[in-house]
């Protein structure tokens, strides 16, 4: 007898986990057309994800829940009568209707607060730890993720399993010939590549960070390693104008990046670009010199193999779940270390033998992770839930 099966798509459009929930929607499309689907929403037919098969349907749920009880949005849940919930992210209503499964991406909010006083922290990670308890089965994103909540929340072992994540398809497309770069008249040598780098005032080699910039992040220590390349670089023919690229949040809300790249004096070289489109984003990676992004730590950590995907040469580190996901197709570096970023940038801007190994070992890499994959093992646990 076919499922019903509800699945939580109300973050759609963040960042992150909204990469999971459209590409694996997506591929549950594609691999299942015998179960039913309800993707509860705040809004039907969001253009993200049109074109799905018939046994999907959309349940709107505008409400939102002014506490952590979630009583309006587990009693809408409740009137689906599905035989099972998916919640994509680690937030857990207190009376969601069982059974259910949770997908946990990382464990930063806890592991960098845990120690914080405060009731109301305690009463966080309570709550955390519940709604994962009570839980039919937890899917973590890797093998890391999957330690840090059996040994920091005690979630038995046997209620948790790992289901990697893969880079978004539109990274996957062909791309032009490898580390395209600027010839002596500064233009790229494809045009939609220069008509995107118009686009943004970009006539010069740069090293590209994309993702969050929060604390873990550590986008300060990026900032003076690159300041500290630079300056050895300055008369360098080629990367004496180098810059760096920041994709992601806006940096009003982080003000430590904001005192770095100030007492680094690089306000000239340093753009922070906000969130941009998925195809300029594809453009950048395969533009930039270089993608840095030397992370404290990681649940996953999709911007390295999207970047690998699209031929940039990468410099990480591998911290937590970032050594299963990056495997020996980066330069590595100590993230705690700001000479050891600086090096890890200077050999791969300035060894071509070195970046063309890394480039091929990441389109390699890049391999091992689909979504279709991710859906089949996803799908095997729905069954596996609603069979108990």
């Amino acid at each position: 007898m076919p499922l019903h099966i509800g699945i939580d798509i109300r973050h759609l459009r963040d960042f992150g986990i909204g990469t999971y929930i459209r590409n694996l929607v997506r591929a549950l499309g594609d691999l299942d057309r015998e179960n039913r689907y309800s993707l509860i929403a705040t809004e039907a037919d969001p253009p993200e994800l049109m074109g799905l098969p018939p046994n999907f349907d959309y349940a709107v749920h505008k409400k939102p829940d002014a506490n952590v009880v979630g009583l309006s949005y587990s009693l809408f849940l409740r009137g689906l009568s599905a035989n099972l919930f998916h919640i994509p992210l680690n937030s857990v209503p207190l009376l969601m209707p069982r059974p259910y499964v949770v997908t946990v991406h990382d464990m930063s909010t806890l592991l960098y607060t845990r120690n914080a006083p405060g009731f109301h922290n305690h009463l966080r990670i309570l709550r955390y730890r519940r709604g994962l308890l009570r839980a039919a089965r937890v899917m973590t994103v890797s093998n890391a993720t999957r330690r840090d909540v059996e040994s920091v929340l005690g979630v038995p072992a046997a209620h948790v399993r790992t289901i990697y994540n893969a880079p978004d398809p539109a990274f996957l497309e062909p791309a032009p010939s490898p580390l395209p770069c600027l010839d002596e008249s500064g233009a790229y040598h494809e045009p939609r590549l220069q008509r995107a780098m118009d686009r943004y005032q970009i006539n010069y080699p740069f090293l590209l960070y994309a993702g969050n910039i929060r604390p873990q992040k550590n986008i300060p220590r990026l900032v003076e390693a690159f300041a500290v390349v630079r300056g050895e670089l300055k008369d360098h023919p080629v990367f004496g104008n180098l810059h760096l690229m920041i994709i992601g949040d806006e940096i009003s809300n982080f003000p430590a990046v904001r005192h770095a790249v100030i007492k680094a004096r690089a306000e000239h070289v340093v753009r922070f670009l906000g969130f941009v489109p998925i195809e300029t984003l594809r453009c950048l990676y395969q533009t930039a010199q270089a993608f840095v992004f030397p992370s404290l730590y990681e649940g996953f950590g999709l911007p390295p193999l999207e970047a690998m995907s699209c031929g940039a040469p990468v410099v990480a580190s591998n911290v937590s779940a970032l050594s299963e996901v990056i495997g020996d197709a980066a330069v590595i570096v100590n993230p705690e270390n700001v000479f050891d970023i600086a090096r890890g940038i200077r050999e791969v801007l300035l060894d071509p033998d070195l970046r063309r190994r890394i480039v091929a070992r990441g389109y390699e890499q890049c391999q091992r992770f689909s979504w279709r994959n991710t859906a089949a093992q996803v799908l095997e646990t729905y069954r596996q839930v609603a069979g108990h």
